[in-house]
């Protein structure tokens, strides 16, 4: 068994907090650490070792074939990027402060997705597309360790999908901008250059991000086991079960407490400790 020390030298008492709960043989590498060991990390210790660590902790799921694993899937907003796009918008609405909080809920898992998209989207009624340029450029940004994980993907040849409860405008931006190789979102209703407050079809929800991974791995031949799904909020819960590993960043409680890796310090190239060819 294995579990990832997300720290390239951790403090002598940490490393005794650790191994108390979970004892074992611990191997440096570059930028982090492995720990192997026999018996596996109690559920119960792994939440207060989390909390009292500087630093992230995780073990490797058992079902995850890191060897095989092909596909990262991710969400976009607080995920992959920095934002979440559709408060932003709301700001050149003046309604920020009311948008912000729908979507909060909504990503603890407090109110429906779906339905709680429709009403953020209704406020946008009106504003100019060309705000959606304006938060692309002057807000959005790609969150820490992304480009490096993007990097890091390619030289083993793996893809990534960015599957998101938000909009195409970004999506597809950022597939140009950072060689995504699949995206999916939802299509916000434009005429005569204004938002109409309504999407396009149907909507990008937690069981549709699901539908998205298994639906890569008919078409690339992958196994579940052989993918990597990450988020934040409980609309990535269903999606990031069914991947071989399921990776929190900066998550929502109900998330972190559901997933097999939690990212609370690290960038997101940290998942790439996981992977073959992770420096040692």
């Amino acid at each position: 068994m294995l579990t990832i020390i997300h720290h390239p030298q951790p403090a002598r008492s940490d490393i005794d907090r650790i191994t108390a709960e979970i004892p074992g043989e611990l191997e440096p590498c570059e930028g982090f650490c492995r720990l192997h060991h026999h018996r596996p990390a109690s559920a119960d210790s792994l939440p207060g070792l989390r909390a009292a660590l500087p630093f992230d902790l995780n073990p490797v799921p058992e079902r995850f074939d890191a060897e095989g694993a092909r596909l990262v899937i991710s969400d976009m907003d607080s995920t992959l990027i920095n934002i979440e796009c559709v408060d932003e918008i709301a700001d050149f609405a003046g309604v920020k402060p009311q948008v912000a909080a729908i979507t909060e809920a909504a990503m603890r898992g407090e109110l429906d997705f779906a339905a709680s998209l429709t009403q953020r989207v209704a406020t946008l009624k009106g504003l100019d597309e060309a705000v959606l340029a304006q938060v692309f450029d002057e807000r959005l940004s790609p969150n820490p360790g992304a480009e490096a994980l993007l990097a890091g993907l390619k030289q083993r040849q793996m893809r990534f999908a960015l599957v998101s409860g938000g909009f195409t405008f970004f999506t597809e931006r950022l597939k140009q901008q950072l060689g995504l190789d699949y995206t999916r979102a939802n299509l916000l209703e434009i005429e005569g250059g204004c938002l109409t407050g309504k999407v396009v079809g149907d909507i990008i929800d937690a069981q549709a991000k699901a539908v998205f991974l298994r639906e890569l791995c008919e078409e690339l031949g992958l196994e579940a086991n052989q993918t990597i799904a990450m988020g934040d909020g409980a609309n990535d819960l269903k999606m990031m079960a069914a991947a071989g590993m399921g990776v929190a960043y900066r998550a929502k409680p109900k998330v972190q407490a559901q997933s097999d890796v939690v990212l609370n310090h690290s960038g997101l190239d940290a998942v790439l400790h996981f992977l073959p060819g992770a420096r040692e």
